[in-house]
């Protein structure tokens, strides 16, 4: 597939198959995704790679805290909550969703369910949990590079057939991925990729999300 058509072409997948994804594929992909640039050839990204019981623990884990009312904890400061357009664009893809799952706006539970599913990983087989040294800190440049990673990371899946989502809810329990992840303490977590083959019949798989009009966020200076 020609670059243009495979990051046009890749969604947000949020169901799951409960179908093993081979060990030689996940390396296959990272090997790929390692090219990815960094700033002056850092390369400040570790991946752990968890699947099996260790990943079931982690769910359980996030979702027993977030159902006790543990305040959420990463590793870095955050902003969590959006405003403006930021906000809009963040409802507008919450909506397609609901549309989608037939979720109504008053049904709450349905609605927390699919909260849930997201500290759950979306029940995903394989979670791609993305660090970096914790002496790097203050971090936004390795950051932005694990973010390059990232982005490499879903076109390679996307291009072996795997679905993924980048997905923020499933390390906001950081001490729980730590543990069940074995991630070492001089570590950061920064973000998980929750990666495996697609289910077609889950309907919020046919969602895609819009992007703007280049004209919106583009200046030419200088043509």
């Amino acid at each position: 597939m020609e670059f243009s058509e495979l990051i046009k072409a890749r969604k947000s997948v949020r169901g799951y198959l409960p179908k093993p994804v081979p060990r030689e594929v996940i390396e296959e992909i990272i090997e790929v995704a390692k090219w990815s640039p960094s700033s002056m050839n850092t390369q400040p990204w570790y991946v752990h790679v968890v699947t099996g019981e260790p990943l079931d623990r982690i769910r359980r884990g996030n979702t027993e805290n977030m159902v006790k009312g543990v305040p959420p904890k990463r590793d870095f400061p955050m902003k969590e909550a959006y405003d403006g357009i930021h906000r809009k664009r963040q409802v507008d893809i919450a909506i397609q969703l609901f549309d989608a799952m037939g979720i109504a706006r008053d049904d709450k539970e349905r609605r927390t369910d699919w909260v849930m599913r997201g500290f759950r990983q979306f029940d995903a087989p394989v979670s791609l949990v993305l660090t970096y040294d914790k002496y790097l800190e203050p971090a936004a440049i390795s950051q932005f590079d694990l973010g390059a990673l990232s982005h490499a990371l879903v076109l390679a899946a996307w291009e072996r057939g795997l679905g993924s989502v980048i997905n923020g809810q499933g390390i906001m329990q950081s001490a729980v991925v730590r543990e069940h992840a074995g991630i070492p303490d001089d570590q950061n977590i920064m973000i998980c990729i929750a990666m495996g083959y697609p289910d077609e019949d889950f309907v919020a798989n046919s969602v895609k999300s819009v992007r703007e009009d280049a004209a919106n966020f583009v200046r030419y200076v200088g043509f």
